[in-house]
């Protein structure tokens, strides 16, 4: 069946529905790959889906293969496909016992926190959300978003010939607003003329639903917005198909989008869930289990697909604006040394 990638922005504000599951003999619907065969410890990540072409799950592999060669261990990938194969996976890793599971995404939350009570010697990391609880072998990291979606405002201020830029996100919580706010601030810190306006997609499917973003996003196209932040999860594509249609530019979120839409992408809101998988497993492995770390452009976790090497080949706009770039790190390098401090909508 074929199915979009969902964006990791999806995950951040659900939360898993029902608890337990009904656990059932074979774990067929797995897909267990393991790498590395060194005498270290030894290490297991589970998925909420295949890896597949997602980036961002891509991205939590090499973390994983990361944290395993750096103490010439092994590392073991369980890739899920629902919910029945997640409590599967996570039943299997905890039966393997090894030195960390990873685990990527707020569908963990609960099976994390069961197996974390029933096995207080087992050490979790979860990545990109948390348990309700909080649990001495339990580690979390979660990403500073806010800080990174200035920077892509900064840009549009830059770029916008109307002086209006805007954004479209899923729902009207603050947790999302961290995809809004910070974009418009971070237009009126280079052009402070600008305005910015905000639609939500809501309605009954607010994190699927294309069509009803790409109203959103017309909407705002059609009152003078030239750049919109699309925080529409999987509706980012109808976003996206907005813009283009209207000569209207376009950012995206969690991952590098401009391929879906060359020309018409500006940048995008990268989470460098590598980095927080390799940087969370040393802090468990060095005796900092528990706890929730955040990670922001000062430790590497959050950054723009136009901060990356990659920038030239990424088929996004921010390619061919250098002076564009150019201010846009020294807004980073403000924001990495406290000097510049963006604010953070969840945190009000």
């Amino acid at each position: 069946m074929s199915r979009r990638p969902r964006t990791r922005l999806l995950r951040l504000a659900v939360t898993v529905a029902g608890g337990a599951l009904l656990a059932t003999g074979c774990n067929a619907a797995a897909a267990k790959k393991q790498e590395g065969g060194g005498a270290g410890p030894a290490f297991t990540l589970v998925t909420p889906d295949a890896v597949g072409q997602n980036e961002f799950l891509k991205l939590s592999v090499d973390g994983v293969k990361a944290a395993a060669a750096a103490r010439t261990g092994s590392s073991k990938v369980y890739e899920s496909t629902d919910a029945a194969s997640r409590q599967q996976n996570v039943q299997a890793a905890v039966d393997a016992k090894p030195a960390v599971i990873v685990l990527v995404g707020f569908e963990f939350a609960d099976l994390v926190a069961q197996q974390a009570e029933a096995h207080p010697d087992q050490k979790f990391l979860v990545v990109d959300a948390c348990t309700g609880k909080t649990y001495a072998n339990v580690s979390c990291a979660v990403f500073r978003e806010h800080e990174a979606v200035f920077l892509a405002g900064a840009e549009a201020g830059l770029l916008t010939k109307s002086g209006k830029v805007g954004a479209v996100d899923v729902i009207d919580t603050p947790q999302f607003r961290r995809y809004s706010d910070p974009f418009a601030a971070g237009a009126k810190a280079t052009t402070p003329s600008s305005e910015a306006s905000t639609r939500f997609v809501g309605g009954q499917s607010p994190f699927n639903d294309s069509a009803r973003a790409k109203e959103q996003a017309s909407s705002l196209i059609s009152g003078g917005t030239d750049q919109v932040m699309a925080a529409a999860a999987a509706g980012n594509y109808g976003v996206f198909e907005a813009a283009k249609a209207k000569g209207a530019f376009a950012y995206g979120v969690d991952v590098n989008q401009c391929a879906a839409a060359p020309g018409t992408v500006v940048d995008n809101v990268i989470k460098r869930t590598d980095v927080a998988v390799r940087k969370g497993v040393e802090r468990v492995l060095g005796g900092q289990a528990g706890g929730t770390v955040s990670y922001g452009l000062k430790e590497g976790g959050i950054s723009l697909t136009g901060l990356e090497e990659n920038v030239a080949g990424s088929q996004c706009v921010i390619a061919q604006h250098p002076q564009v770039l150019d201010r846009v790190k020294q807004l980073r390098d403000q924001i990495v040394s406290g000097e510049l401090k963006v604010d953070d909508p969840a945190a009000k």
